[in-house]
């Protein structure tokens, strides 16, 4: 019966095998990212917003709907059309009335006048409601264009991730292949070589997890800006850098003048003020012109005279309380919303400036001491003053602020972004 425990020269022989796969394995991913590296384009962030303004079909969309606006507009000036009627029948004479039969002819025509206080309101709501679909675009075009740089950000931290990951498990296969040495020299024993395969394969499978994290994160980017661009796309090494925002005072007063969803609301405000006007003003009469001529075998007669349609029964009384309500309605949600805006423009600041502090002292000194502990523990691994669990301590230590500092700096472009949004700077 096999003993349930290998012999050292079976341990060895195993040891040997899982260093060769995992080198192998390695090698492999490294042929495939050189590979890639080599054929995939980079495009920056810039370059990104301009083929997504390009191409994108939503954006196109937008448009779209501001171009309907506006042909509104062209509808609410038109003019009415004239009504034509022609008649055609005959006449023929009582029996006591000796008149021959004839043909009898009539011709109408009406013209509606577009009295000053209906085309007047109608009009002017036309055009505020063009100026809300401009604006809404533009607020559109804002939110599109943050959730870009939010997407790009997140790529450039899966990509900064899959780089550390990739850096810890080179740096696990060195010391794998130093303990399997020991071990199989005699100098260690074969407890330290099991804890460090658990260590690199344990960075294997978080290399492998960030390498799905940066596809898929790749993946929404070219859904956002366009399925015209490459799929094998990479971005720069150094992310797009952005200055400072300018202070929170002076981007509140901005903020309030010229957010695209507050003009947009205005707009939507303004049109239904006048659309509350239009229907008081349809309680006032219509007039319209018209001119009848009348065809008849023995005599002529032409008739010209105006027309007025009395509101005597309908007072509008429905659709004036229905205008009144959504002006009420729209004061109350511009009220809402101003408020709504200060509120999320100074969570993006406080944002900012926690992002901006961690990643500060991350990189001012937190990051740079970690790594100095690390190195400082291989050193005394190499020289035997240190065992194998200090140095995976010291490395976690130094993983856990690399990657906190990549989070604080995606953090910091997050708030960026969204005060970005906030403002509506962009194209």
């Amino acid at each position: 019966m096999r003993p349930p425990f290998h012999t050292p020269l079976e341990v060895t022989r195993l040891l040997r095998l899982t260093t060769k796969t995992i080198a192998l394995a390695l090698l492999s991913i490294a042929a495939t990212s050189s590979t890639w590296a080599q054929t995939a384009p980079k495009l920056s962030l810039p370059e990104l917003e301009d083929m997504m303004f390009s191409q994108s079909p939503a954006l196109r969309g937008a448009a779209s709907a501001t171009a309907a606006a506006a042909a509104a507009v062209d509808t609410a000036r038109t003019i009415p059309n004239p009504q034509i009627e022609v008649m055609n029948g005959t006449r023929k004479p009582r029996v006591d009335m000796q008149q021959p039969n004839g043909n009898l002819k009539s011709i109408s025509i009406t013209q509606d006048l577009d009295m000053p206080w209906h085309r007047f309101p109608r009009v002017d709501g036309a055009i505020a409601g063009y100026n809300a679909a401009q604006a809404d675009e533009r607020a559109f075009k804002s939110d599109m264009l943050a959730q870009l740089r939010m997407r790009y950000y997140d790529l450039v931290r899966r990509v900064a991730e899959n780089r550390a990951m990739r850096e810890d498990v080179v740096l696990m296969e060195g010391m794998h292949k130093r303990i399997a040495l020991q071990v199989e020299t005699g100098e260690k024993a074969k407890f330290e070589l099991v804890k460090a395969n658990a260590e690199l394969l344990n960075a294997q499978k978080m290399h492998e997890s960030s390498v799905l994290r940066v596809r898929q994160s790749r993946g929404a980017l070219r859904a956002l800006v366009g399925v015209q661009m490459p799929e094998n796309f990479e971005v720069p090494d150094q992310a797009f850098v952005f200055k400072a925002p300018a202070p929170l005072a002076e981007v509140r007063d901005e903020v309030m003048r010229n957010n695209p969803e507050l003009q947009r609301t205005r707009a939507q405000r303004q049109q239904f003020d006048r659309k509350l006007s239009e229907e008081k003003a349809l309680r006032f009469p219509k007039f319209a012109l018209r001119a009848d001529q009348d065809l008849d075998p023995e005599w002529r007669s032409r008739r010209v005279g105006l027309a007025m349609n009395l509101p005597l029964w309908d007072w509008r009384g429905g659709p004036v309380g229905e205008a009144a309500a959504k002006l009420s309605q729209s004061d109350n949600e511009l009220a809402y919303q101003e408020q709504s805006l200060v509120q999320s423009l100074e969570a993006a600041y406080q944002q900012y400036d926690i992002a901006n502090a961690q990643v500060v002292a991350l990189e001012g000194g937190i990051v740079r001491h970690a790594a100095d502990a690390l190195r400082i523990a291989e050193v005394a691994y190499k020289a035997g003053e240190k065992n194998f669990l200090d140095v995976m301590d010291a490395q976690r230590v130094y993983r856990a602020a690399r990657n906190e500092l990549i989070g604080a700096q995606f953090e910091l472009a997050s708030a960026w972004a969204e005060i970005e949004r906030i403002r509506a700077i962009g194209h």
